[in-house]
């Protein structure tokens, strides 16, 4: 029970955190945005894939865009919980390290979760107005878009927390992790179909595992994907399984 109690006390102050700093809600929103009617509306002038426009194509990738980012950043925060010394405070805590990662994993992928959900409120305001077209949209598809998404939080919070706990300040962790968010990103198939490519670039994209969880998303949505839901599906979870594991082992070693 001690344990369990540890653990909530470490999701309540993550997401009571991420509440209260207003301009991080506001600018994870913003930036999604941004990239959806800039990139979305610039190139779907020109781009279309049949009967789905390319804003609609790239808004699975710009949920998972979120996905990536928020959970991966959030590891900067222990960072900063060790610079604050708050890390220590919670270590002398008669909790194991594992259950501190677990509390940590839980605030982070409600936080990034949140976000989503926030986003996807805005693409049924978005069909509902006629600024996109061909989302399917019902209580199945949000359901599984949602489980889809938060599985592969789960692990993308746990790369951020190891690379977290084995940094000694913010500018580095920023400086490390762009290396690991944007080839994540861009090598996901968000922005473009991953049918046909290019012989040199298909070991890269396939060995990517956001890949599957834009393509799962997509194929959900707006039925766009290359493989079956299930398989997308075990791809994530056999991911996420191991990032937790490996943040598991990353936490006992970690150095206050």
């Amino acid at each position: 029970m001690g344990e369990l109690k540890g653990i909530y006390a470490l999701w309540y102050r993550e997401v009571k955190v991420f509440t209260r700093e207003r301009s991080r809600v506001i600018s994870s929103i913003i930036n999604p945005l941004l990239w959806f009617f800039i990139i979305g509306g610039g190139l779907g002038a020109s781009v279309s894939f049949g009967s789905i426009n390319y804003q609609t194509f790239i808004y699975p990738g710009i949920l998972i865009q979120t996905a990536l980012f928020s959970s991966i950043f959030f590891g900067v925060y222990i960072v900063w919980d060790k610079k604050i010394d708050f890390m220590k405070e919670v270590l002398v805590a008669p909790m194991n390290r594992t259950s501190i990662f677990v509390g940590k994993i839980l605030g982070g992928s409600t936080d990034t979760l949140i976000q989503i959900i926030i986003l996807l409120t805005i693409g049924v305001v978005f069909i509902a107005t006629g600024v996109m077209s061909g989302i399917n949209f019902n209580f199945f598809t949000i359901f599984v878009t949602i489980v889809f998404l938060y599985v592969t939080t789960v692990g993308l919070v746990s790369i951020g927390l190891i690379l977290g706990s084995q940094m000694e300040s913010p500018e580095g962790f920023q400086l490390i992790i762009s290396f690991v968010i944007f080839p994540m990103f861009f090598l996901s198939g968000a922005l473009f179909p991953i049918n046909n490519l290019p012989s040199w670039l298909a070991p890269f994209i396939l060995a990517n595992p956001v890949t599957y969880a834009v393509d799962g998303v997509r194929g959900v949505l707006i039925g766009f994907s290359r493989f079956s839901l299930v398989y997308d599906f075990l791809i994530i979870c056999i991911f996420s399984i191991i990032m937790i594991l490996i943040g598991t082992y990353a936490f006992k070693k970690m150095k206050i």
